[in-house]
């Protein structure tokens, strides 16, 4: 293996984190260094899936899909690769011993993207979820290491979380490729029509749904905290914890807004994510 291209393909993957993860990018600054290549590697692998899903384009979304899992697979083989990102990502998976059936469970969340759009109640939303964003948390709870099991449930947990808080912020977005995340019997339950989503339009009925989501959001970031104090490294419980409160950080934007969603895409500004480091380190929660 040429270290150069090694070294070039963690470089490639670092770009793609510092353009696409602003958040994580922040916090990984308190990873050991090998720790925070891998969580890039990985990242700008899931990136390109994400993309494209969201850029949707025809048929050939469903053909990229594959490739990446073709390229994936490869990446698990001693094949020759001349991808330095696909080297940096072999280096990886091998060195933390992650499982290629966590990819699988990925591209399967991805897939979802192309062909469904509604769902029908949140236990629909939630294998979602797991697959688009659990499965992450699996993902780097390998590289954050963990000898006890129960660690893989909080893992799973503040992916959870931290999807449902995307769905939020991306309503708009989403109603704009013909996507609605919200359960559609918790919509019927509180009145609230696709046609009000898709014209941007808050009302009391909406505003209490998503009440409802947030509650359920911050109930899963809650119980994701069980399995900080799991992991082996008081830096990788650190970036645990910010990568949590600047999460829920969003959530309290979407509330201080008044539930503006349609306006502005809502986010947590630089500033803030300073404060929400310093309290963290004050607090200790990650100790």
């Amino acid at each position: 293996m040429d270290d150069k291209n090694l070294e070039a393909g963690y470089l490639q993957a670092q770009e793609i984190t510092r353009n696409f993860a602003k958040t994580f990018y922040l916090a990984s600054f308190f990873l050991p260094k090998d720790k925070r290549l891998a969580a890039y590697s990985v990242y700008a692998i899931c990136r390109i899936s994400d993309e494209t899903v969201d850029n949707p384009k025809g048929d050939s979304s469903a053909s990229d899909l594959k490739e990446l899992k073709k390229k994936i697979e490869t990446a698990y083989t001693d094949t020759f690769l001349n991808d330095n990102l696909l080297l940096a990502f072999r280096k990886t998976i091998k060195t933390y011993s992650i499982p290629i059936e966590l990819f699988y469970e990925l591209i399967e969340g991805m897939q979802m993207d192309l062909g469904i759009n509604r769902y029908a109640n949140f236990n629909e939303l939630y294998i979602y979820c797991y697959k688009v964003a659990g499965v992450i948390g699996l993902i780097m709870l390998k590289i954050f290491d963990s000898q006890n099991s129960k660690a893989k449930e909080s893992a799973i947990d503040l992916g959870i979380a931290m999807q449902l808080t995307n769905i939020l912020r991306d309503i708009k977005e989403d109603s704009l490729r013909n996507r609605i995340y919200l359960p559609l019997d918790e919509m019927a339950k509180f009145n609230v029509s696709e046609e009000l989503i898709v014209k941007g339009i808050i009302n009391n009925n909406l505003k209490l749904l998503i009440q409802l989501e947030i509650s359920r959001a911050r109930k899963y970031y809650a119980e994701s905290l069980l399995g900080v104090k799991m992991l082996s490294s008081w830096r990788c419980r650190l970036v645990v914890c910010l990568m949590r409160n600047m999460y829920c950080a969003i959530l309290e934007e979407i509330e201080k807004s008044n539930y503006a969603l349609f306006l502005k895409r809502l986010s947590v500004k630089t500033p803030k994510k300073v404060i929400i480091i310093l309290k963290t380190m004050l607090k200790g929660e990650y100790l």
